[in-house]
């Protein structure tokens, strides 16, 4: 259509195929009553004249956004957490009459600000959720506006909640495990912020598997997963400068940039992987892979995580379904 003309509408597509407006719109929503062939027509046409349904209409008609929000946080994790997220919602959205928008939920603010101005401005029917925490006010909010939701991760809430998460316990077990095979006796790791639920996950399954195998640990309280370079870097500086902690010879990060933080920081001092420590590391992004595909890894499959949470929320906001559903995704194994 030309530049200065009007917008298509379902009156357009009804001029153009002959069908009434009240047939084009139950075409254009899937009636299954509506032939195949008159939804296919209807659908060709429209997708030809450049279509798109007017959401400020359908949202007096209907009262709904058609719009799922993800409230992200960023955080130095970045090697494609939230683009896998992304494409992973969006691909449980095909299909459907919702799209995606992104809130950004800054870390050292107030978390719950985002989530009551989704809410009480009418900007979204459902929200995704990630970074979950032990007793999360975002989580007890929506539960309390019975409002839908899913969430990256789980909560100690005695009330039930849609969640997909990761077997961070599982991980870090199998990687004492892993190290310890490898003949490595003293093992530190990094863990994510104490206030995150897979902080305690990742420590269990690490502290479970040091009393199994009787090696010896190292758990930082000034590191985490979200310290920056330079941090891992004076954090090994103090490790190594301090006798008792000079044996340490294996290493479990939870992420790939405090895996590249710390393998910097001991380059520098010397120490080289295979020969005076090992490591493993959780990825959820191919770069490791490609820069040395002999690394221990653990991947996380973050674009199916979002996909199912989509289609976990699609359920709830399409059929009402009141089953909750709790996904734990097992860790997919990469050891050389």
């Amino acid at each position: 259509m030309a530049k200065d003309s009007k917008r298509p509408t379902q009156r357009t597509i009804a001029d153009v195929t002959g069908f009434a407006v009240t047939t084009v719109s139950r075409a254009l929503k899937g009636d299954p009553q509506i032939a195949e062939a008159t939804r296919l027509r209807v659908a060709e046409v429209a997708k030809g004249i450049g279509y798109v349904p007017d959401r400020a209409a359908l949202r007096l008609r209907t009262g709904k956004t058609r719009t799922i929000s993800l409230v992200l946080n960023p955080h130095d994790e970045i090697f494609g957490f939230g683009n896998s997220l992304i494409a992973g919602l969006s691909e449980a959205l095909v299909g459907s009459d919702y799209h995606l928008n992104i809130t950004p939920a800054l870390g050292g603010h107030n978390e719950l600000a985002p989530i009551k101005r989704l809410i009480e401005y009418d900007l979204a029917d459902g929200v995704v959720l990630t970074r979950t925490q032990n007793f999360d006010e975002r989580i007890r909010y929506l539960l309390e506006q019975n409002f839908p939701f899913v969430s990256h991760g789980r909560t100690d809430f005695s009330q039930p909640h849609h969640f997909v998460d990761f077997d961070n316990e599982a991980f870090a077990y199998m990687a004492v495990q892993r190290l310890a095979k490898k003949g490595r006796t003293k093992l530190a790791i990094i863990l994510p912020r104490h206030e995150y639920t897979f902080h305690q996950h990742m420590r269990y399954g690490f502290m479970k598997a040091i009393r199994e195998t009787g090696l010896d640990a190292v758990i930082p309280e000034d590191v985490t997963l979200d310290s920056s370079h330079e941090e891992v870097r004076d954090w090994v500086g103090r490790l190594l400068g301090d006798g008792s902690s000079r044996d340490v010879d294996g290493f479990i990060c939870p992420g790939e940039a405090s895996y590249l933080a710390l393998y910097s920081a001991l380059r520098a001092v010397g120490r080289s992987r295979g020969n005076e420590y090992d490591v493993v590391v959780k990825c959820n992004h191919r770069i490791l892979e490609q820069i040395d595909p002999r690394i221990d890894r653990v991947h996380e499959d973050i674009g199916a995580a979002g996909r199912q949470m989509g289609s976990i929320l699609l359920s709830q906001l399409k059929d009402g379904n009141k089953e909750i559903q709790q996904i734990v995704r097992d860790p997919l194994v990469k050891f050389s």
